[in-house]
């Protein structure tokens, strides 16, 4: 069979994208279980368990492989198992479910239902669980059976009066129901009623690099907008084996893992651990023959920092990255040691792909890429006007040119949206870029991130990308502190590799360095060194926090003077 993709999505000759959304679509049934019915031996996900895991056991099997017939007969389960327990079509679930093989049929029983998923991390604690229990309602909640995490969600379930189901996966857990046992005395078929594109699909909170996290709902036409992440930018293969970085509780999983993936008839990779290893996941990448890969740039950059790609990449055929902006320098000697590019990816919670250094275009280490065919962004001013080549400015997606497909849901009745990247029609991102002039996107930073000193605006990550290219600097966040005479002075909070000593030597040795580089009112002035950069549950650097604790410390300095 051709992949389903063709039924909705059409490239043509001038690069533009069509894509044809049915009022009735539902990725459930128009995709899993359609494919289980035209060809049910179709491999559909591939699992491994790492013995890092905390429900790692030495009887039970550590790899898993899945049909579509699997998928659509253990989700029909599911779907019949959760409503014999009260779940309905318009309740949300919370799925705390880590990389664990059942995530991929419960997640499916709850489209069939018509439920709101509400994908989490493990890592919130119990502030953070019950602020989402209470902002979404959710009536039911799906975690992984590990004892801590089993823990801290019945804690916040008992403050959370909505929540009337404890469901666990795995291993059994005191107060849940362990739902991948309870379900195989239910039927493996659900009767599809009524669907609508429109329906609410996904819930995620936004990872909070620059704030608190935020609400962002994604509606029943949300899986389609990736047969473009997946097809155009991660250039996934007809029966190929794709493997994306990411933990099921943040949307990368749905960009990487599950909806692009299977519509382009590729089969999904999971590496299911608990504590990364670079040699395992090469490992993984060579005896699986994972055909297509994508990870953050952090994996990246600890594979090209600590010479660890020996033959690692043999099969691999093609390579990706998002989440957050990537060095120049990592993409160049990656391609050196493994004869691939990294293609770079850009988007958010709030929306599918948006700009990406796509299949057909040549790649340019340390941009962004370019605009999608999909949304077509563009780079606004202050005041709205559209930007010249080079001169920085905020992406935004206008209403003329934006897909009605693969972005938040503007409103929702019965959410707090907070706040909206919304402004009518017009789509914000908060991300500032400039356009050179073959077109590629060069990131900036997040509007409160740019720094401006003495009339200049400086990008922190363009700082950045100089300072990783010195050997002794693993990773490094550069933010802008106040000063009287410039407004602000560019600072470098830096994680040395090990055998480096953070002293005065290497402070004014990285300041020659970036001198040596780039413009003189780019060098940071202020050098601190620390173990460990604060950062989102997702990977990505919080720039944020490092801004507040310099401006508390000026504070205190200040006081004490």
């Amino acid at each position: 069979m051709k992949p389903i993709y063709t039924d909705y999505f059409e490239t043509r000759d001038d690069g533009s994208i069509s894509l044809n959304v049915p009022e009735n679509f539902n990725f459930a049934f128009d995709v899993v279980d359609r494919i289980a019915k035209e060809e049910p031996a179709r491999r559909a996900l591939v699992w491994e368990q790492d013995e890092s895991c905390v429900l790692y056991s030495k009887t039970e099997e550590h790899t898993k492989e899945f049909s579509f017939e699997d998928m659509s007969k253990l989700s029909s389960m599911a779907a019949n198992y959760l409503v014999s327990k009260g779940v309905r079509r318009g309740d949300r679930v919370m799925l705390i479910m880590k990389r664990h093989y059942t995530y991929w049929y419960i997640l499916t029983a709850l489209h069939k239902i018509g439920v709101i998923a509400l994908p989490a991390t493990f890592m919130l604690n119990h502030d953070d669980l019950i602020h989402r229990m209470h902002e979404t309602n959710a009536c039911a909640i799906v975690c992984i059976g590990e004892e801590s995490i089993c823990r801290k969600v019945k804690n916040a379930a008992l403050e959370s009066p909505s929540v009337h189901s404890l469901f666990c996966v795995g291993a059994d857990a005191e107060g849940f129901v362990r739902i991948d046992k309870e379900i195989f005395s239910f039927p493996d078929t659900f009767e599809r009623g009524e669907t609508k594109r429109t329906d609410p699909l996904l819930l995620y909170f936004t990872s909070g690099t620059t704030g608190n996290p935020k609400i962002v709902l994604q509606d029943a036409s949300y899986p389609l907008a990736h047969i473009q992440t997946a097809l155009l930018w991660q250039n996934v293969r007809d029966r190929g084996l794709h493997l994306s970085v990411a933990d099921t509780g943040w949307a990368k999983a749905s960009w990487g893992k599950i909806y692009g993936q299977w519509l382009c008839g590729s089969a999904v990779m999971v590496y299911d651990y608990d504590t990364f290893s670079a040699v395992k996941l090469l490992k993984i990448l060579n005896e699986h023959g994972v055909t297509t890969f994508c990870a953050p740039p952090t994996i990246y950059r600890f594979l090209v920092k600590n010479h660890l790609l020996d033959n690692g990449f043999a099969k691999v055929e093609y390579a990706a990255t998002a989440g957050e902006a990537i060095n120049a320098e990592i993409v160049e000697q990656f391609h050196e040691l493994t004869g691939l590019e990294i293609h770079a990816g850009y988007g958010q919670t709030e929306s599918a792909l948006l700009v990406a250094e796509f299949v057909n275009s040549p790649v340019c280490p340390g941009a962004m890429g370019r605009p999608s065919p999909l949304y077509n962004p563009i780079i606004v001013d202050e005041n709205g006007r559209e930007c010249a080549d080079e001169e920085p400015g905020e992406i935004v997606i206008p209403p003329a040119k934006r897909c009605n497909v693969g972005l938040c849901v503007p409103e929702a009745e019965g959410f707090n949206m907070g706040s909206s990247v919304w402004e009518g029609d017009l789509y914000h991102t908060g991300d500032i870029a400039r356009r050179d002039k073959d077109g590629y996107f060069w990131f900036v930073g997040r509007v409160d991130d740019v720094i401006k000193s003495r009339g200049y605006r400086i990008s922190p990550f363009e700082v950045e990308s100089v300072l990783i290219k010195h050997p002794a600097v693993m990773e490094c966040a550069v933010t802008g502190i106040p000063d009287e005479q410039r407004g602000f002075v560019v600072k470098a909070t830096i994680v040395l590799r090990e055998g480096f000593t953070p002293d005065r030597a290497m402070t004014n040795m990285l300041k020659d360095f970036v001198k040596n580089k780039t413009a003189d009112y780019k060098v940071p002035r202020v050098i601190s060194y620390v173990d460990k950069l604060p950062q989102t549950f997702s990977g990505k650097i919080r720039h944020v926090e490092i801004r507040n604790r310099d401006a508390k410390e000026a504070q205190n300095t200040k006081k004490s003077q």
